[in-house]
């Protein structure tokens, strides 16, 4: 006996009510909270007053929170340009490997979900600091061509002075790419892996050298996934809050530690609120521009 459309309806919804009532009860009633508290403003110590205000907006977009902000995106653009640069090399090497070696690749780039982003952090800091692995590793260079120098009738070389590696820009943005490096990876490897092999022999064969064939039939026949890639990258490095916060200096600080601190240190929860919902508007944005692209087919020429 078939079972009719307004059964299945009735499992379906049955199914899918749990899982809703458990988003919009811990998801989307926390959040319509705090977005009505970024039109208030503090009324004592504890309470907030919802007042329909607009100031806290017009603060959050004042020279000194605007440079804060336009930084921040500045900085997860070039995460996520130089993780496209890292990580379309190794999609592609992933893509073209053998099944065994495959497997085993996707497992090194999944390997460090399993371990907590504040221990990786920590790690980075000490392959970083001034007496970290980087450090030692070129003290060990300098003074071996130090020992050297004499022998081949050179000066001697004064004392290695450590490389200030941690605490700064150069910090924060080493540290987001060695954390989103795998959400760019693994929306490249899904996109080239689905290619027609067939296309990219066929340029070779009608004389496209290597070069050639990757950026005129690879790269536009991976868009989706560059976009995927690039989309996912570019706003969890947005918001980054760890990573600035244990790596970045007093100059390195992004949208998310100003947000961090209207919360906690200041007691602003309505302007924190304001500066935390711009930086969803900028989300929705770029969501709404990877779909617009997305739906662009290319012209037939």
């Amino acid at each position: 006996m078939e079972q009719s459309w307004k059964q299945a309806k009735a499992v379906f919804a049955g199914a899918l009510g749990p899982p809703l009532f458990w988003l919009v009860l811990f998801f989307l009633v926390p959040l319509a909270i705090v977005w009505a508290y970024s039109f208030g403003q503090n009324d004592g110590l504890t309470d907030i007053a919802i007042t329909g205000t607009w100031a806290n907006y017009a603060r959050a977009i004042e020279p000194l929170y605007l440079k804060i902000f336009i930084k921040s995106v500045w900085v997860a653009a070039i995460t996520t340009g130089l993780c496209l640069v890292i990580g379309f090399p190794v999609a592609l090497a992933i893509t073209f490997a053998s099944e065994k070696t495959k497997t085993w690749l996707l497992l090194l780039i999944m390997l460090p979900f399993w371990t907590n982003l504040l221990i990786r952090t920590y790690a980075l800091i000490a392959v970083l600091r001034t007496e970290g692995y980087v450090n030692m590793g070129l003290e060990w260079l300098w003074n071996g061509m130090g020992g050297l120098a004499p022998l081949l009738g050179l000066a001697p070389i004064g004392e290695f002075q450590p490389l200030e590696l941690l605490h700064n820009n150069f910090a924060v943005i080493l540290g987001l790419i060695y954390v989103h490096l795998p959400f760019m990876v693994l929306p490249l490897y899904s996109a080239l892996d689905r290619l027609d092999k067939s296309l990219l022999e066929a340029s070779l064969d009608l004389g496209a050298g290597h070069m050639r064939t990757l950026f005129k039939v690879v790269v536009p026949l991976a868009l989706p996934g560059i976009a995927s890639g690039v989309l996912i990258t570019f706003i969890p490095a947005l918001g980054a809050y760890l990573t600035p916060d244990l790596l970045g200096g007093p100059d390195s600080q992004m949208i998310a530690n100003v947000i961090e601190r209207q919360f906690k240190r200041a007691n602003d929860w309505p302007f924190g609120a304001a500066m935390s919902f711009l930086l969803m508007y900028l989300t929705f944005i770029a969501i709404a521009l990877q779909a617009v692209l997305s739906r662009k087919k290319p012209e037939a020429k």
